[in-house]
């Protein structure tokens, strides 16, 4: 009967923890627990466990309470220990807090108890996020002792540590030791590849793949995108799109990823389409997503098109107001960009650095100096927003442009910060279309002195030269290039979109096809120039 009863009163404490929903109700179901006088040793033990692991996990829990039970907790096991860990590695903490983990897995080792394949995934992540280089190689030290090494998850969770580091080369063994691998394994390495650059490695990683999910298919077409190789990771949704995989899907990053790729390629088409499949698919169309297709029409040449889209978004954040006041800029509508700033103000969105970059480029292209100088006032002064070097970059642009070197040179030897090659670029160019030799001339050496392999400021330099008949010192110059092997290591590119296919055009090749077609438009035209001319000379 006594036993039957225990039973019951256990049950009912455990149901009320798994349907807690608040910290108000789980001090009540605590307070029952410890004056219940019907609960066995052992009962008492594993509900405290389970009134623990919600405080410590659950996102409706407190750390802090949970942090609290566990010091009155006589001998905690390794189930204990294993719930504490996980809850300091997985909340974030500031730097001292988030070494409680790693103290506590001390503290349990001292105990006796030996961690299992739970202790370590945690430990290894709050290594991770910290980028504790030190600790994290101790704790895989410790993984190999207690023969957890081959332990998938431990070893995924390694891969990420050692990446993260940047250590590519040791995450790669691992890899290359691992007896079985899932999605995540693949994921991990792909990812640490991409975000070091090495596009190729992530892309023969990911050719290699059996299987693939959306974070398999985001990642590589972001990663593509941010690396400046969007024409590829166009390619990468067409091909996920010719999958059909009910269970791979777009969603809201694979639309903004591709929308980016659109706007850097220009390829309106493909960007319509892809607006046309979210109208069509169950994609949110949240403020990123409206942003993003802003931001894509804006680039792509289609301003109608970028403010519709910014009317229908029913919400928006300094970002959509960003891109839309940044798609004024582009088309040199630098009216319809301050106006924007006032109806932005009056909706109570505060204008960030970002937004203040696109103004200061509205006036660059416009020409409007006092403006200019306003808004550079204006985001110190009202918004309490430091210049970064970019701003700067901005103001002397336009001062620049204005003739106003001297004003703009003077700027720059007041920045607070060291000027870099596009506030110096800036100034160069100011001084190139307005023929100051003297000041292109310091400007330019620095800006070589900067970066001595960088072929444009020779080029520039040599404009400057030649532009003021200082043809010996251009030719100075130009032998100095060849002396030093300086040359364009980047070819110039132009692109255009015809019927949804986007086409290279430079001095390494283009499209034969397309090419022929071209001769063959220039000849029509050279004969029909021809014609006219003829008859002009004969009504003369």
């Amino acid at each position: 009967m006594i036993e039957t009863r225990r039973a019951s009163v256990g049950y009912s404490v455990l149901r009320l923890i798994e349907e807690c929903r608040n910290m108000r109700e789980l001090k009540q179901i605590h307070s029952q627990l410890i004056t219940s006088p019907d609960l066995s040793q052992t009962d008492h033990y594993f509900l405290i466990t389970r009134l623990l692991f919600f405080c410590g996990i659950s996102n409706l829990g407190s750390l802090v309470y949970a942090a609290n039970i566990f010091r009155f907790i006589r001998n905690p096991n390794l189930a204990v220990y294993n719930i504490m860990i996980r809850a300091y590695a997985s909340k974030l903490q500031d730097d001292t807090g988030s070494i409680q983990s790693i103290f506590l897995y001390n503290q349990m080792l001292d105990t006796g108890i030996k961690p299992d394949c739970h202790s370590f995934p945690f430990l290894v992540k709050e290594c991770t996020r910290r980028l504790d280089g030190i600790h994290g190689r101790i704790i895989h030290g410790h993984i190999i002792k207690f023969g957890w090494h081959n332990d998938l998850f431990i070893q995924n969770s390694l891969i990420s540590f050692y990446s993260r580091l940047g250590s590519l080369s040791i995450a790669h063994s691992l890899f290359d030791e691992m007896p079985h691998r899932d999605i995540v394994t693949w994921n991990s390495l792909m990812v640490a590849y991409l975000r070091s650059g090495d596009l190729d490695a992530a892309f023969e990683l990911f050719t290699k793949m059996k299987k693939r999910n959306i974070i398999t298919w985001n990642s590589i077409i972001t990663g593509f995108v941010q690396g400046g190789r969007s024409r590829e990771a166009l390619d990468f949704f067409h091909q996920m799109q010719l999958l059909g995989d009910d269970l791979v899907k777009p969603d809201k990053v694979t639309i903004a990823s591709i929308l980016s790729a659109c706007a850097s390629l220009g390829a309106i088409d493909h960007g319509k389409w892809v607006h046309s499949y979210l109208k069509r698919s169950e994609v949110e169309f949240d403020m990123v997503i409206g942003t993003a297709l802003v931001d894509m029409y804006g680039k792509c040449g289609s301003l109608e098109r970028a403010v519709e889209v910014f009317d229908e978004m029913p919400k928006k954040d300094v970002l959509a107001w960003t891109a839309m006041i940044s798609a004024f800029a582009l088309h040199g509508y630098s009216e319809d960009a301050f106006d924007l700033i006032v109806a932005m103000k009056s909706q109570g969105v505060k204008p960030n650095e970002v937004t203040f970059l696109g103004l200061l480029s509205a006036c660059a292209h416009s020409g409007l100096v006092e403006k200019g100088r306003w808004c550079f006032d204006m985001m110190r002064r009202v918004y309490s927003i430091q210049p970064q070097a970019q701003h700067y970059a901005c103001i002397v642009d336009i001062l620049g442009r204005a003739g106003l070197l001297k004003e703009a040179y003077e700027l720059i030897k007041s920045m607070p910060m060291e000027p870099d090659v596009y506030v110096w670029g800036a100034l160069l160019g100011g001084c190139q279309m307005h023929g100051n030799v003297e000041l292109g001339e310091t400007v330019a050496k620095h800006l070589i002195y900067l970066e001595p392999l960088n072929h444009a400021f020779y080029v520039n330099l040599c404009d400057i030269y030649g532009k003021a008949n200082k043809f010996d010192k251009a030719k100075r110059i130009r032998a100095l290039m060849n002396e030093n092997g300086i040359k364009k290591e980047f070819p110039g590119c132009s692109m255009i979109e015809l019927d949804g296919i986007v086409y290279d055009f430079s001095i390494k090749g283009s499209p034969e096809i397309v090419m022929d077609e071209i001769n063959w438009v220039l000849i029509g035209l050279c004969h029909q120039m021809k014609i006219n001319r003829d008859i002009s000379h004969c009504i003369d």
